[in-house]
């Protein structure tokens, strides 16, 4: 028994899904690509159009924000977040969690669901994924050292569990109004 891929409601999810987190992944390499000097590097669009040194800016700032505001002295620069006698980070592009970004939203977007509850669940969720990412700079600001020998660094345990808890934010968002027929688009 053969069961095509238009019948098969699983696997077309699978695929759409996995191309839309390719293109997001992919398209926010090529465009760090286009907005880093060197290579096929845009001055226009570094200049103008660049979400990823926004994205940067406003994550070292808000982090060295909040440090300030539970009385920490902080200063934050255009790659760096410094923490007066504690540390000082430097913010690369893995850090931004546009991979983990891309996940969800492939996810999201994907999903069967009504538009409504897509966007206000998208949302909410890349806000908090950044969130977490906020807190993580500050804990790493105020207590990371680099000299000592890691296993593990912080970079695979915040993603392990970012996903674990993308992973249950998106089961509850799945099987919320289970029983609900309009449930689906």
């Amino acid at each position: 028994m053969q069961i095509g891929i238009k019948n098969n409601i699983a696997l077309k999810f699978a695929l759409r899904f996995g191309l839309l987190f390719l293109v997001f992944y992919y398209f926010n390499i090529f465009y760090f690509g286009l907005t880093s000097p060197g290579g096929n590097y845009s001055e226009f669009l570094d200049q103008h159009f660049n979400y990823i040194t926004w994205l940067r800016t406003g994550l070292l700032h808000t982090s060295a924000f909040l440090l300030n505001l539970i009385g920490f002295t902080a200063k934050a620069g255009a790659i760096q977040l410094m923490v007066v006698n504690h540390g000082i980070i430097e913010l690369i592009y893995t850090c931004l969690g546009l991979g983990v970004m891309s996940f969800f939203a492939a996810f999201v977007i994907t999903y069967p669901k009504k538009t409504k509850h897509k966007l206000l669940f998208l949302f909410s969720g890349l806000l908090c994924i950044q969130a977490l990412n906020i807190v993580r700079f500050m804990l790493l600001a105020l207590y990371w050292n680099r000299s000592l020998n890691r296993i593990i660094d912080h970079h695979t345990i915040f993603n392990v569990i970012i996903y674990i808890i993308i992973m249950i934010a998106l089961y509850k968002w799945i099987n919320h109004k289970a029983s609900n027929p309009d449930a689906a688009n």
